[in-house]
């Protein structure tokens, strides 16, 4: 038997559900801070990533899903959104749009070779949004209110936001410059990863999840020692207007974040929720101040984050929040014979077309099995229809939570879509 690629799920009926309900919040919040949406297609030029995302990150090193396509060009399923968002604001000279800054959000599936755990996945969902035109500690205060207004909405309350500077590009390069001094002497005790990050980027040794604990991580230089005046003035704000706006936040100065693309503000947002897992991110983001020159763009600068929707179910599983189910169907269609399964059917046909959600029976069961059925799927109303119904061209209409019935004419839709309604 063909069975699903490893690392991958499915997503059944009985699930989808929740799905929905959470695209459908995400997608209303997003507007509601008038971010619009934007699509990119779901693989691009390796060059992207590589350039993009850092040739020294993991995601780059060991985790893209690259082909080869037919004409022998590089090509990657998308393992992040922010670099293909960029990509299409370059492409599309959005630069020159009078609305700025530029905001949009995403959602769609990414992709990475990873080791599989829970919650993570091979093929996952990614909503995320950028901002990019302005830099200005207010839109980062923007971005991060979105980011706690989302998880809040859904009634998540053990969240902690983590946010650091990570500074301009010459406060980067004199904190590196620490850090590679730091580690050089013992860095023959770090994994072969970090080993190599020494050279290629040392901030990423902070973020490694098999060094974290060794004391030369725990006592490293702090970042904000190394930010010049104006990375420390640019935080300061930031942190000045989450106060303003009562949103807590812890300073963390070993966050990172494992993306080349960063610049000052960074953060990330954990879950503290009992049983929720070893791996406590639940969303992260950042501002990249560089990334459109680096992909031969204007000088324009960014901030956005992502977040997926498998780590927040897994959230919102560890803190008991249930999601609403949908109602059922509007109406239940039975029938006695043959006769009455073609009428039902035609039937069938006109209400949904009017807008009316309903089924019958395709089995040909007894009655009392499809009245069992009707009552599994929810059906607010159920006719049923035999002989009788058809000579006469009436049928009752029984409202399954009042036990109520009123005769309809089966040819007369309007008058049964009214009824509906109004019950």
């Amino acid at each position: 038997m063909i069975q699903i690629p490893r690392g991958t799920q499915d997503i059944l009926p009985k699930d989808t559900y929740k799905w929905q309900y959470i695209e459908n919040r995400l997608h209303s919040i997003a507007q509601n801070y008038n971010y619009k949406e934007i699509r990119t297609p779901v693989f691009e030029s390796t060059e992207l990533f590589v350039r993009g995302v850092g040739g020294s990150t993991d995601i780059v090193n060991k985790e893209m899903y690259t082909f080869k396509d037919k004409g022998d060009r590089s090509m990657t399923l998308k393992p992040e959104g922010t670099a293909p968002v960029v990509r299409s604001y370059i492409e599309n000279k959005m630069q020159h749009d009078v609305n700025q800054p530029v905001k949009v959000y995403y959602q769609a599936p990414m992709f990475r070779y990873e080791r599989r755990q829970k919650g993570r996945y091979r093929q996952f969902v990614q909503f995320g949004i950028e901002a990019i035109g302005v830099e200005d500690p207010l839109i980062d205060v923007e971005v991060l209110s979105m980011l706690m207004h989302i998880y809040q909405s859904f009634g998540l309350r053990n969240l902690k936001l983590h946010i650091n500077s990570i500074g301009d590009q010459h406060s980067r390069a004199a904190y590196n410059q620490a850090l590679v001094d730091h580690f050089r002497p013992s860095i023959h005790e770090f994994c072969s990863d970090c080993q190599v990050r020494i050279d290629t980027n040392p901030m990423r040794i902070l973020d490694c999840k098999k060094d974290r604990d060794h004391p030369l991580v725990q006592n490293a230089p702090v970042i904000y020692d190394y930010l010049n005046d104006e990375s420390k003035a640019y935080f300061e704000e930031v942190k000045q207007n989450l106060d303003a706006l009562g949103i807590p936040y812890e300073v963390d100065y070993n966050l990172v974040r494992g993306l080349d693309y960063y610049t000052h503000t960074a953060f990330e947002l954990m879950s503290d929720a009992e049983g929720f897992g070893a791996i406590t991110t639940l969303c992260g983001g950042g501002r990249y101040n560089g990334l459109l020159e680096l992909l031969d763009g204007p000088s324009e600068t960014g901030i956005g984050f992502a977040l997926s929707i498998e780590r927040l179910l897994l959230a919102l599983e560890a803190e008991g929040i249930e999601l609403p189910e949908p109602e059922g169907i509007d109406l239940y269609i039975c029938t006695l014979d043959q006769s009455a399964s073609t009428a039902a059917g035609r039937l069938v046909h006109k209400l949904r077309t009017e807008g009316v959600s309903c089924d019958m029976d395709y089995k040909h069961r007894k009655l009392k099995a499809q009245m069992k059925d009707a009552d599994r799927k929810g059906a607010a109303h159920t006719i049923v229809i035999g002989e009788t119904e058809l000579a006469s061209g009436e049928a009752e209409l029984k409202n399954m939570a009042t036990g109520e019935s009123e005769k309809i004419s089966l040819e007369n839709i309007a008058e049964i879509r009214t009824i509906i309604e109004e019950k």
